[in-house]
């Protein structure tokens, strides 16, 4: 990720996790959202009854957005790793190049109970994020860019030569119980070559950094949060996009941030005008490469975030373009990548 381009111009997500649970209130939110000039919307996996899961919900918004990049949490704890990378690429074709993932691994022994396994806590919880992270970028990669052919004449859909073995097996020092995915996928290889993958700076360390293309950063409160962001810079360096979490509430049609910020549970939110949110996202901006939006009211702040902020931001050329029909990894400013058997096939003659 360079951090030099734009002169440090940043990006803003935004959090939908109050946008609804049907396909219509998710695309009429996430439109909104395009539509105030944000550059992602990510998705929350916390389970409901009748539901829709985040990755299901991204899905719904794909063929309705243009420009707008959309990225799910997906758990890498309780979820079979060949699915969640399956499904991420499906997003990704149904989003034209445009989607990512924030691996998730957090203590839920509900989820465990349901699927018959035992709890993971503690660093089994990083290693659990780091295998599945793995699995799905060798699947991504088992498909070479050009391994369907689609030949009539012989009625082959694909050169089988151009399918490789993920070949994973969890290392010996695992905590959780080991598995092994042989491969390869069941989809060709998604529009990016590999979807950019984002993790909590809680993660790192089981999760190796140069595994992931982007850490999201959160602090106990907003003054603190420009320092955290730094101290991640320092740990991961330049090429991994580092993003501040940040809760909002803003005044908005006569209700003042102060009165509204109990749904932030005790007042870890910016809560203010959104001349002061603007002058604060500025500064922010100048550390970190991004930063992800969680508004106490998407009916309420969006409002304002769209009116007041976002054009304010570009107005003082805090925010970076919005790229209409790019990648997510073109906002991150990441190259696609060559498929990592394509080049070893090539060495062996193959």
């Amino acid at each position: 990720m360079s951090t030099t381009d734009n002169n440090r111009a940043g990006f803003l997500a935004i959090e939908l996790d109050g946008a609804g649970w049907d396909g219509a209130d998710i695309s009429r939110a996430v439109l909104a959202a395009e539509s105030a000039g944000f550059h992602a919307a990510t998705f929350t996996d916390a389970p409901a009854p009748g539901r829709a899961n985040a990755l299901q919900r991204a899905a719904f918004a794909g063929p309705v957005t243009r420009s707008i990049a959309l990225v799910p949490e997906v758990d890498t704890v309780y979820t079979e790793p060949f699915h969640i990378s399956t499904q991420l690429a499906s997003l990704d074709y149904v989003s034209g190049g445009r989607a990512g993932w924030i691996a998730t691994a957090a203590e839920a022994p509900g989820a465990a109970a349901a699927v018959g396994r035992p709890s993971v806590t503690g660093a089994a919880l990083g290693q659990e994020a780091a295998a599945s992270i793995e699995v799905s970028r060798r699947l991504w990669d088992s498909w070479e860019d050009d391994a369907v052919i689609r030949d009539v004449a012989t009625g082959r859909y694909i050169d089988v030569d151009k399918l490789h073995y993920a070949d994973f097996e969890t290392p010996a020092d695992f905590a959780g119980s080991g598995y092994s995915v042989k491969g390869p996928s069941i989809i060709p290889r998604p529009l990016q070559g590999q979807l950019p993958v984002l993790v909590p700076a809680s993660l790192l360390g089981e999760v190796p950094a140069d595994a992931v293309d982007a850490v999201l950063v959160s602090a106990p409160t907003p003054e603190l949060l420009a320092a955290e962001v730094l101290d991640v810079r320092s740990r991961v360096g330049a090429s991994v996009a580092v993003i501040a979490e940040l809760d909002v509430v803003l005044d908005s049609r006569g209700q003042a941030a102060a009165s509204r910020e109990t749904a932030f549970d005790g007042g870890r939110a910016f809560a203010g005008t959104a001349a002061a949110l603007t002058d604060f996202l500025e500064s922010l901006l100048a550390a970190a490469d991004g930063v992800r939006l969680h508004p106490a009211s998407l009916a309420l702040d969006l409002d304002e975030l769209g009116r007041l902020v976002l054009p304010e931001l570009r107005r003082r050329g805090a925010l970076r373009p919005v790229l209409q029909d790019g990648t997510f990894r073109d906002l991150l400013g990441l190259e696609r990548p060559a498929s990592r058997y394509a080049s070893a096939a090539a060495g062996t003659g193959k």
